[in-house]
């Protein structure tokens, strides 16, 4: 009977260990309705180890981005699938190789987009994808930004080529300015260079939310957007950033941009015939935030430094936090309630969930 009590007292050591080295996440085995129960789903799983330029973050705060919605509804997993990439935490652990980060670190990044995701208890981050959080916000608010801050940088500096400058002067035309990209991109471009900043939005809160963002215009993209700019007074445009509706829009960017204009796109029209550019020597270019981090580019450490700069800049005021509403603490309905809002395509700003 001894040896029966220790043997017993054994295995609930064992099994009280492996509970402590399992965490919870949110995740997905199969492409199902947002409103289906199993769209979104909890289970736990092993606690990750850092791998040498890793950093292990106990995820406080995160956000639902379109890239979410798309890959839940589309992919189909071999195991069970964490998704999220906005997220901001507390570093747990790191890696052999790590520099720039400490446990206890308070953290903000967009993560990988072929890594387990932030719906989960603890993630697993390359550090060149993290920088420390604004101290100025709370997890909930900073957790809006990573992956609109990295997706609207890049696009204005790196593949629009624009000079991050007040003397810059020109016109840009954001199509979707109160959606998430559109919200951070128009604080970029009004702040930090001289463009004259054109967004589009078609409801009146929408308007409302792109001017208080910092928009030059505001025009309505239900209409030919050529015919709205010319309404206006800006008949043509040096540069486009299309966020959304790309293909829709083709035609009229085709009168809109101006000779030797550039145009960015961050959405994936069907078909996207470029042809019709060539006469006045447009250039086109695609923008995809996880780019660095799927190919492992020699300059991935640039989204370190490029949060670490947004970070400064909204604690000395010159950004803004886009987050519009939160949904209350991280668990699956939460979640699908908020991959369901990102589906109506009808929303300001970011949602975030906090808290465990």
């Amino acid at each position: 009977m001894r040896h029966k009590c220790r043997s017993a007292s054994a295995i609930e050591r064992a099994a009280a260990a492996a509970y402590a080295w399992t965490m919870k996440a949110i995740g997905f085995s199969a492409p199902h309705p947002v409103d289906h129960p199993e769209a979104l789903v909890e289970f736990e799983q092993p606690v990750p180890t850092p791998g040498a330029r890793d950093v292990r973050v106990r995820v406080h705060a995160v956000s639902v981005n379109p890239v979410d919605v798309k890959v839940r509804a589309s992919a189909r997993p071999p195991a069970p699938r964490v998704l999220g990439f906005d997220a901001a935490g507390v570093v747990d652990a790191i890696g052999s190789d790590v520099t720039l980060f400490a446990p206890g670190d308070e953290v903000w990044y967009a993560g990988a987009i072929d890594r387990p995701g932030s719906n989960a208890e603890l993630q697993l981050v390359d550090e060149r994808l993290v920088a420390r959080k604004p101290r100025s916000l709370d997890f909930a608010d900073a957790a809006a930004l990573p992956l609109t801050a990295i997706t609207a940088w890049e696009l204005l500096f790196d593949r629009l080529a624009v000079p991050r400058s007040p003397a810059h002067t020109g016109t840009l035309l954001i199509v979707n300015g109160a959606g998430g990209v559109g919200s951070i991109l128009t604080q970029l471009a009004r702040r930090l260079t001289g463009l004259t900043v054109i967004a589009t939005a078609s409801r009146p809160e929408s308007r409302a939310w792109a001017e208080r963002m910092g928009a030059h215009h505001v025009i309505d993209h239900r209409q030919p957007l050529d015919q709205a700019l010319a309404a206006i007074g800006i008949p043509q445009v040096e540069r486009i950033a299309g966020l959304t509706g790309s293909e829709q829009h083709r035609a009229a960017f085709i009168e809109a941009i101006a000779p030797q204009g550039r145009i960015s796109l961050i959405d994936d029209p069907s078909t996207f015939d470029i042809v019709p550019f060539k006469r006045k020597s447009v250039s086109l270019h695609w923008e995809l935030m996880f780019t660095r981090s799927l190919f492992h580019t020699a300059d991935a450490i640039e989204q370190h430094r490029l949060l670490a700069q947004v970070a400064a800049l909204v604690d000395d005021g010159t950004l803004v936090h886009t987050a519009t509403e939160r949904l209350g603490p991280i668990n699956a309905a939460n979640l699908r309630a908020a991959h369901a809002k990102v589906e109506q395509g009808r929303s300001i700003g970011k949602t975030v969930l906090a808290g465990w």
